[in-house]
């Protein structure tokens, strides 16, 4: 690392030395003179460019004199393209821009060309693209800008800027306001379509334009769903303009990066778009035996043959080779007893996966008031898996006794694919009945998720048999004469157990032909839905409201291929409510009340032995709250306050080895606040506080009731600024802090073990000179040991030490 600083601190005086040979200044205005701060000023010979500060005006540097090509643009206004002459040093250029006449986009097919932390937009919570201050429901968001920024990589890291959003584990499984979703519960989004990965290794996010997510139940729009919300992620679109990207990234833990975006048109007419995005990892861990290597390839074309109607193809292919990370143990009653990177794995320990989502999207316009979109994503997944992990206990004396540094083991060896299809169709409709403008959206959804046969693992866990032939999976000291017994009496692991007090040698190579396996098949399954819905966006002056209604009819095949195949079939009549009330240019009032599901059937439920067939989970949310955009938009204020309800929750049946009861009721309620933007065009800030109280209600276990939710903070916020000197001895100079904190969250409804909140603070630093961008993020600065979440103290999923990552991007 030493060696890497000084290469690093060369760079940067190199770069000090690149300096412009002419400035082109000048001032932008609307038609009315008003001056449009934060307007794009781009020279697309160079691709390089700049803001319009608080009066409008800009300055850029030139390389050298000659003649460039000028594009200025500002979101709502018609851009500006003009070829300029530089023959001195500096030249003075105003601009005067016009509003735009044209219609926000009915579906995403066109890049977003917004720089910063603020977006202004969003598909996701009304099928159309629609101003986020307009929306009668919560969203909160990370752009690429702010990930760039925080040198993020993975979905769980970005979701600390967000209020009410927390990790669950470090895998791709997070909380929204107290309720769990996962990468494998076909309820995450990309590009608003319901997609698959898996539940472990969260991909790079490089091809990502955003990550957002709706509050509250969503299945109004989406079909089930969490009743916390959904998260979609956003992939880079084509832009109609040239932009090309290399970044290169070495860090703490032998972390090594290298990204590509490429971009820009393919034709002169600029009816082809295209875009590739290139990522490269590989990287070890803080965490013992665990490493990342990860390929991403993400083309995407755009193809708009008129004005009327625009195709997009996407493809995001992700292969990762890693080790699977099961946590951190501890002894069970010391939280600290061990290191926080202490991992359960062997030297022989893999995870490969494999994952793609294909996607075609067609928008096409009728009339100035009809268009029909249509879009198709295909995701599939692979699985090839062998780990040693703990059996979620400690190991056992000849008496029965915990032996407290002891952690007794299993391994998995697991192959299984699982892929999704589904298909959104919608026509959108702008028309008017007297004063009331309408919006109408209407609109049919199909998905299907299917687990293809051959999906298998092999276990080996529990003690031997005293044969030494096989296996029994649990130990009882009243009838040890059926047990492999040592020479102290005590009961011989099928897999040796994990020393905690001599982790590195549990850690190395395991002769697994030596253990007993039995063989768990993971049957086929298959599952489908069909969804309509009608929507009306309603204006009436300062009112807007939005009425929506979803039929969603489910289809699950129980014993799928099989000769006792039978189907279970469910559905619901889901409404949505909301209204939006305008109170000046500046501060919107909003209320919504939504309503959601999500099926209990054999293969959601994982156990054909539990009973039923249930009824779905459902749930409701009332929330009201407020939307402002202050300092001439570029500074975004939301607040919210909020009641989820979720009833039918299943429960085993007291003295039953699987059969489950409907009887639970989830609540959860609470306030968020959330700050996006810009303070100054050079002072950048994101900022969020939530408060939520997520708790079981109804439990046939009453020390359940008034009780924390696993992983759910009652108080959680983020602070995160970044200020650029653009003037000055420091120009090209950038200095970024941000701080986060959750605080004590519960491990589980069973016992009474909790992890300790936290505060992290983490700093950055950049200095740009031409195409050239350097940059130093410091994270973990006070070196906190934390943990982002966990399921027990056998369990554990710890955050990383203090490390450092060094950027170096180039653009042309």
């Amino acid at each position: 690392m030493k060696t890497f600083a000084t290469l690093l601190f060369y760079i940067l005086l190199g770069a000090s030395q690149v300096m412009a040979q002419a400035t082109i200044s000048g001032k932008i205005k609307d038609q009315e003179g008003n001056p449009l701060p934060g307007a794009n000023i781009l020279i697309l010979e160079q691709n390089t460019g700049t803001v319009s500060d608080l009066e409008g005006n800009y300055s850029i540097h030139i390389n050298k004199s000659g003649t460039y090509t000028l594009k200025v643009s500002f979101i709502g206004f018609d851009a500006i393209t003009q070829k300029i002459t530089v023959d001195s040093k500096n030249t003075s250029k105003n601009f005067i821009l016009s509003e735009s006449s044209s219609e926000l986009q009915s579906v995403e097919i066109i890049g977003r060309k917004e720089n910063g932390y603020k977006n202004t937009a969003t598909f996701l919570g009304s099928k159309t693209q629609t101003n986020i201050k307009d929306l009668p429901q919560s969203v909160s968001y990370v752009t690429k800008e702010l990930i760039l920024d925080q040198g993020l990589m993975r979905t769980g890291e970005t979701v600390k800027n967000m209020s009410g959003v927390n990790q669950f584990t470090f895998y791709d499984d997070i909380t929204i306001r107290g309720f769990r979703i996962n990468g494998s519960s076909n309820t995450q989004l990309v590009n608003g379509m319901r997609s698959t990965s898996g539940f472990w290794k969260q991909p790079l996010i490089n091809f990502l334009e955003r990550v957002e997510v709706l509050k509250g139940p969503s299945s109004a729009l989406f079909g089930n769903a969490s009743p916390g919300g959904v998260i979609n992620r956003v992939t880079k679109k084509p832009l109609d303009v040239t932009r090309n990207t290399l970044s290169f990234s070495m860090g703490s833990f032998n972390n090594f990066r290298a990204l590509a975006d490429f971009t820009g048109p393919a034709n002169e007419s600029k009816t082809l778009l295209y875009r590739l995005n290139i990522g490269f990892e590989d990287t070890q861990s803080f965490r013992d035996l665990q490493f990342d290597k990860n390929l991403v390839i993400a083309p995407s074309l755009s193809f708009l043959p008129s004005d009327k109607t625009r195709v997009n193809l996407d493809m995001v292919f992700n292969s990762s080779k890693s080790r699977l990370d099961r946590g951190q143990s501890a002894f069970a009653d010391d939280l600290y007893a061990t290191p926080t990177s202490l991992a359960l794995n062997t030297a022989n320990d893999y995870l490969n996966e494999q994952t793609y989502t294909i996607t075609a999207s067609l928008n096409h316009q009728f009339t100035q008031n009809l268009s029909l979109n249509a879009s198709y994503m295909r995701t599939g997944y692979n699985e090839d898996l062998s780990e040693h992990r703990s059996s979620n206990a400690y190991a056992l004396d000849g008496n029965g006794e915990v032996i407290p540094n002891l952690v007794a083991r299993q391994i998995f060896i697991r192959k299984r694919s699982r892929y999704v299809d589904n298909l959104s169709s919608y026509l959108n409709w702008n028309t008017k009945t007297g004063e009331f403008e309408h919006q109408v959206v209407f609109g049919y959804d199909y998905a299907k998720e299917m687990l293809p046969p051959g999906g298998s693992q092999l276990t080996a866990n529990g003690y031997r048999n005293a044969a030494n032939n096989g296996s029994i999976s649990t130990f009882k000291p009243e009838n040890a004469s059926a047990y492999l017994l040592d020479k102290n009496g005590n009961p011989v692991p099928n897999v040796p157990h994990f020393d905690l007090n001599e982790p590195i040698g549990s850690n190395r190579m395991q002769d697994m032909s030596k253990y007993f396996y039995n063989t768990r098949g993971f049957d086929p399954t298959l599952y489908h839905l069909n969804g309509f819905y009608l929507q009306d966006q309603i204006t009436w002056g300062k009112i807007q409201a939005m009425i929506g209604i979803r039929y969603d009819h489910y289809t699950d095949f129980v014993d799928y291929r099989k000769d006792s195949e039978t189907k279970v079939s469910q559905h619901a009549f889901l409404p949505r409510f909301g209204l939006v009330y305008k109170a000046n240019e500046n501060i919107n009032f909003y209320g919504t009340y939504v309503e959601g599901y999500n099926p209990q059937t054999a293969s959601t439920i994982s156990n054909p032995n539990a009973g039923g067939p249930f009824d779905p989970l459902m749930s409701e949310m009332i929330e009201f709250g407020m939307k402002s955009d202050w300092f001439n938009k570029r500074l975004e204020l939301t607040t919210g306050i909020y009641q989820i309800i979720q009833k039918n929750t299943l429960y085993p049946v007291p003295g039953e080895t699987d059969l489950l009861e409907q009887i639970g009721k989830e609540e959860a309620k609470g306030i968020e606040i959330d700050l996006t933007g810009r303070i100054l065009m050079n002072w950048s800030v994101m900022a969020s506080y939530a408060y939520n109280v997520a708790e079981i209600t109804e439990s046939p276990d009453e020390d359940d009731l008034n009780r924390q939710k696993p992983n759910a903070p009652k108080h959680q916020g983020n602070l995160w600024t970044k200020y650029e000197f653009d003037q000055g001895a420091l120009e090209g100079f950038g200095l970024g802090f941000g701080t986060n904190f959750v605080t004590e969250r519960n491990l589980s409804l069973n016992d009474t073990q909790t992890i300790p909140g936290y505060t992290l603070m983490n700093a950055a630093a950049y200095y740009t000179s031409g195409n050239l961008r350097l940059q130093l993020n410091i994270n973990n600065l006070a070196n906190k040991t934390h943990w982002v979440g966990g399921y027990d103290y056998l369990r554990l999923f710890p955050g990383a030490p203090r490390n450092l990552l060094a950027t170096i991007t180039y653009s042309f």
